[in-house]
């Protein structure tokens, strides 16, 4: 490890923050097969190279309890898959009889319900393949069903603390309780579903109105015990959130039953969790850290606070949120606003876990998950790029995100 004088470490450190977030913003380094988490990973390991952050200072610079819920809800969500849950639900969507605007709400609602549910990532990681596939064969352009499953998965699971990794850390800095973020959070939730639905619909409207080819082929039922086995254990999870019981024991425990199986071993079930995610939260938890060390986040605070410009009002929060998700992604940018921002009222947390994904919406950069949709899609043979997502994803992220503005100002949950 190297020693600098304080100046020099912290120049480095803010060179690294920099580094770090550029890099998330960018997706990848030029010239190199390096993506966000290799980035964030760089840059955590020079932050302790460099000594900005001591070596003891990185384990508890890690929110284990954060990585502990995402980690259970993975594996949770493996169950499902593996039980063939998911390709039975998207299989049953692109079969139905109906017109093509029909098939599209059936994608919305299931992806949003799911979403809700579980973790969005893992849904739209599953379904989309098996969409494609099946949509093609009956005669039908799967790109604004793929705007739709992106849309839904985000919109459906701002409702929920379990909804997403950013719900995840949100509930988990602000230790928020269930039941209260879901009556907060999923009433713009579900407008967000039926303005997907609209929006879509709207922007889509030609490639929606060709007749479906219909077809016999029906999808292969789910394992009913393997499904069942996975219901059991999400509805424990939920039950057991509601509970003063500690969440993060709470959910490794059913992970931990889960993983005990005649059928599914070990290896294939851990093998479907995203360990690139929470990779990526690690080394953002450690750069965010080092930067911290600086004093330039508590001055920076300090100065927000005596300008107004504290992302507890609407008017801050929903352009930031719009800005910073759109960029750095809005993962990343809650993990950074939450390590700069300590003690952030409940109304304010509310607020962040709604516009932030909300405003994933905007562009495929937005959310995680809609770069999952376009890389699932595109090894399917299905072209889905930025100005396909923007389409309707422009329109419909301005029209949510005024609602939800409208929602938590009415409610006296954020002030303008």
């Amino acid at each position: 490890m190297f020693e600098f004088a304080a100046e020099t470490r912290n120049v480095i450190a803010v060179a690294l923050f920099a580094f770090t977030y550029l890099g998330m913003a960018a997706g990848k380094a030029p010239g190199l097969a390096l993506d966000r988490t290799g980035i964030a990973l760089i840059g955590a390991i020079a932050a302790v190279a460099f000594g900005v952050l001591p070596v003891d200072a990185v384990a508890p610079a890690i929110d284990f309890q954060t990585l502990a819920i995402l980690f259970a809800l993975m594996v949770l969500s493996a169950q499902f898959g593996l039980a063939g849950f998911y390709d039975w639900c998207a299989g049953r969507i692109a079969s139905a009889e109906g017109s093509a605007a029909r098939l599209l709400a059936l994608t919305i609602v299931v992806a949003g319900v799911l979403s809700a549910l579980l973790v969005n990532d893992v849904v739209v990681f599953a379904m989309t393949p098996i969409l494609c596939a099946a949509l093609r064969a009956r005669g039908l352009a799967p790109r604004p069903f793929l705007a739709g499953l992106a849309g839904a998965a985000n919109a459906g699971s701002a409702a929920t603390i379990i909804g997403n990794p950013q719900n995840i850390v949100i509930g988990a800095v602000g230790g928020l309780d269930f039941l209260k973020f879901l009556a907060a959070c999923a009433p713009p939730a579900i407008i967000a579903l039926a303005l997907v639905y609209a929006t879509v619909r709207i922007a889509w409207h030609g490639a929606l109105t060709a007749p479906p080819v219909y077809s016999d082929q029906r999808p292969k039922a789910p394992d009913r015990v393997q499904t069942a086995k996975a219901a059991i254990a999400m509805a424990a999870v939920i039950l057991l959130f509601i509970t003063p019981a500690p969440r993060a024991l709470s959910a490794l425990t059913v992970a931990g039953l889960l993983l005990i199986s005649r059928r599914h071993a070990t290896r294939q079930v851990t093998g479907m969790v995203d360990w690139h995610l929470l990779l990526l939260f690690a080394s953002l938890f450690v750069a965010n850290a080092a930067f911290e060390t600086t004093g330039l986040p508590a001055a920076a605070l300090d100065w927000l606070t005596h300008a107004g410009l504290l992302p507890d009002r609407l008017a801050v929060l929903a352009p930031l949120s719009l800005a910073a998700s759109n960029t750095i992604g809005n993962v990343p940018a809650v993990i950074m606003l939450l390590s700069l921002w300590h003690a952030p009222p409940t109304g304010a947390l509310y607020g962040l876990a709604v516009l932030s994904t909300l405003a994933g919406n905007l562009f495929l950069v937005g959310s995680i998950a809609n770069l999952i949709v376009a890389e699932r899609a595109e090894a399917s043979g299905v072209r889905f790029g930025f100005w396909d997502h923007a389409h309707a994803g422009v329109p419909l992220t301005i029209i949510s995100i005024a609602v939800a503005c409208v929602w938590f100002y009415a409610t006296g949950m954020m002030a303008l």
